[in-house]
């Protein structure tokens, strides 16, 4: 049996920790042996964005130290593995790196990729989705094609979601930043705001009840704004509707 480490970005450990365990139980419910590694931390996302190397280099040595000997090593968030796929390189000395690198995937990927479409058993889920495609699953990982490129729009996420009984997936009129991008929110917040509240108008104009997406930090920036504007929308990871109607969130 094929072994897959997860591993959980530290917002999602902190705030969303639900969206964790469904992804544990997704790749237990397909056959996987799923260990979680003690001792995980943030991956080093936040000082690689702004040029920190010497603060990242101990954050990535410990990752590859942590998950070098698993077949795959699966995360709820495309944002962390991308970082961890395509920034490590000059930053960990650890000679691992490099056999490790082409066994990172985010949940979807995983699922799409390794399990195959035509494998995927989920439980029901009934209801109008909204799917927000955030920037690092499109331009990074390469999970779906950006909108305006005007090719072909297939979509390894609406793929996997496909196989969910129930679910209407509803895209929106295009796949733009939400605004969050990390230190992007705090050093622009005005701007941040008015474009997570044009992403939230676009996806309340298709009369969707949740929206979903891969990467959790996206969906909290919003998830906040709407709060505050008194917007009834609920917003998930995407693992949640794998498991059927997902439970309200603690507040």
């Amino acid at each position: 049996m094929k072994r897959v480490g997860l591993f959980v970005p530290c917002y999602v450990d902190d705030f969303y920790p639900e969206a964790a365990m469904a992804t544990l139980e997704v790749l237990e419910d397909h056959g996987f042996a799923v260990e979680y590694p003690d001792g995980q931390s943030c991956c080093g996302q936040p000082f690689l964005n702004n040029g920190l190397i010497d603060e990242a280099r101990p954050l990535a040595d410990r990752f590859v130290e942590l998950f070098a000997d698993y077949d795959y090593v699966v995360a709820p968030s495309s944002s962390c593995i991308g970082a961890v796929k395509f920034r490590y390189e000059g930053v960990t000395n650890d000679a691992r790196y490099p056999l490790l690198r082409p066994r990172l995937y985010e949940l979807c990927e995983f699922l799409h990729d390794v399990v195959g479409v035509e494998n995927l058993r989920f439980s029901p889920c009934h209801a109008r989705v909204g799917l927000h495609n955030s920037c690092h699953a499109v331009r990074e990982l390469g999970l779906a094609a950006p909108s305006e490129l005007n090719i072909p729009h297939y979509s390894k996420i609406k793929a996997v979601l496909s196989r969910v009984e129930g679910l209407e997936i509803v895209e929106p009129s295009r796949d733009e930043c939400c605004g969050f991008g990390g230190t992007f929110c705090v050093q622009e917040p005005d701007v941040s705001a008015m474009m997570g509240r044009d992403r939230i108008a676009d996806h309340l104009a298709n009369g969707v009840e949740i929206m979903a997406g891969v990467d959790m930090s996206c969906l909290m920036h919003m998830e906040g704004l709407a709060k505050r504007d008194g917007t009834t929308m609920r917003f998930v990871h995407v693992a949640q509707l794998m498991r059927g109607i997902p439970e309200r969130s603690v507040e």
